[in-house]
């Protein structure tokens, strides 16, 4: 799976969270939270959601390393090898 696909999955994932979101107005390289105004609540859901999504397991140690948009995608492809 390339970046690009993993990018649309998370974005898709992000939508079922925050289906006000857009995708144009979306940065990269900003914290992703603030951009989209989640919570902690809505944040697990968003990365149970990726987990469910891709079978990749995201252990709560990691949750601090994902913050943009940009990290995530990187995690995400490293984890699908």
């Amino acid at each position: 799976m390339d970046e690009g696909e993993i990018r649309g999955i998370v974005i898709a994932t992000l939508k079922s969270i925050a289906p006000e979101l857009e995708e144009a107005e979306l940065l990269a390289d900003r914290p992703l939270r603030s951009q989209v105004d989640l919570d902690s609540m809505d944040w697990l859901n968003f990365l149970i959601g990726l987990h469910k999504t891709l079978s990749v397991d995201i252990p709560e140690a990691d949750y601090a390393r994902l913050v943009t948009l940009a990290d995530l995608t990187a995690y995400l492809k490293a984890k699908l090898g």
